[in-house]
């Protein structure tokens, strides 16, 4: 069995940095403050949304929900369960591999990617609308219920749009690995090897990031129970 740990917090910059070495050292780390960033993703109208989040009118306190496991502690057992899935999958593992043959082409992978990252999207939606429940039954922090919900509905169209490059990605890191093999006459499953090894982390990295709204709405309800 698994043992449950913590998910990390905050995986933006390693997730940044295994892209730069993924996409052939382009300098993905650097670009327009966050501000900006966040001006050009957010059209008019979730916009006007997301200023009603914010404004003073504090939503009702609702009834607690049902009563069921800790939610960091089942935040955290879905993340292990999710980080598991990626360690074990049988595509990734490099273990007697290293005298396959080298033609293989990347569509498997694809589809192993596509699969975790479908995973991930499903766990985080429903944890962050469990969160966000919690959160509406504390009336201080109702409001940030509100406020994840409209960024969430503002962003998640450019987030899927850009993760969903990262097959792309992918596929040409495969291919010059495969051309740099073949120059080289590196033996014919070691680079295959490699590539398991950098996609199971990048999506290692992938999965930290994504529970990053997670771990935030988290951290505001451990505020609420240290409250005396």
């Amino acid at each position: 069995m698994t043992s449950v740990a913590q998910p990390v917090p905050v995986a933006g910059p390693v997730f940044l940095r295994q892209l730069a070495r993924l996409g052939g050292g382009a300098d993905v780390g650097q670009g327009p403050p966050l501000a900006a960033t966040l001006a050009q993703w957010i059209d008019w109208h979730r916009a006007v949304a997301l200023a009603g989040a914010l404004d003073d009118r504090l939503p009702e306190a609702t009834e607690p929900p049902s009563a069921e496991s800790a939610p960091g502690e089942a935040c955290a057992q879905r993340h292990a369960q999710l980080r598991e899935a990626i360690l074990a999958d049988p595509l990734l593992s490099t273990h007697g591999r290293t005298t396959e043959v080298a033609a293989t082409e990347f569509a498997p992978f694809r589809a192993c990617h596509l699969a975790h990252q479908r995973a991930m999207l499903a766990a985080t939606g429903r944890l962050r609308g469990r969160l966000r429940d919690l959160l509406g039954t504390v009336p201080r922090l109702a409001r940030l219920g509100e406020v994840d919900a409209a960024l969430e509905r503002a962003l998640a169209p450019r987030e899927h749009a850009l993760l969903g490059q990262l097959p792309d990605l992918l596929a040409d890191h495969f291919e010059r690995m495969r051309a740099q093999a073949e120059a080289a006459g590196t033996a014919t499953g070691a680079w295959l090897d490699r590539f398991r090894l950098d996609l199971r982390e990048l999506l290692l990295a992938e999965l930290d990031l994504r529970f990053s709204p997670v771990q935030a709405l988290l951290a505001a309800l451990r505020t609420a129970d240290s409250t005396p």
